[in-house]
């Protein structure tokens, strides 16, 4: 498995995961946003912030994350391909991208959120904090922070 910039000839594959995770995430529920979804990785892409993990050829995790911001957009991996190591993988690619001159941020599931478990711990395991608690997409959120103090 290797992590690699995402390029418009893989936006079909690409789309896979984000269907098959697209219940699990507010704001990719309907068709409608799923497309719109599929122009802002399309657009990324294009500014080589969009990465993911091949395996075999087969897209089994995404992320976009942007420079400008910096910041971590969205993170999804296969529910096959969850445990393997692969959301680590794309977190360590995208803050090597990141400038860590400046705090990094994130935006996840509250605390008490079943779909919150795993990605809290990925980023705490990174140095993030917890920040303040937000709304995104009709739907409670809290953005963490990785501070110059707390980066590896």
């Amino acid at each position: 498995m290797e992590v690699l910039f995402g390029t418009a000839s893989d936006i079909a594959a690409w789309m896979k995961v984000v269907e098959c995770v697209a219940p699990q995430f507010p704001g990719l529920e309907k068709k409608e946003s799923r497309e719109e979804h599929k122009s802002t990785v399309l657009r990324f892409m294009e500014k080589r912030q969009a990465i993911c993990v091949k395996e075999d050829n087969e897209i089994v995790g995404v992320m976009l994350f942007s420079r400008g911001h910096n910041m971590i957009c969205c993170l999804a991996v296969s529910p096959e391909y969850r445990r393997c190591g692969i959301a680590s993988m794309l977190l360590e690619t995208a803050l090597n991208e990141l400038d860590k001159s400046r705090e990094i941020t994130v935006s996840t599931f509250r605390e008490g959120d079943e779909k919150g478990i795993a990605p809290r711990a990925l980023y705490r395991k990174y140095g993030f904090e917890e920040g303040e608690l937000t709304i995104e997409f009709n739907y409670p959120n809290q953005k963490f922070i990785l501070s110059l103090k707390n980066s590896i």
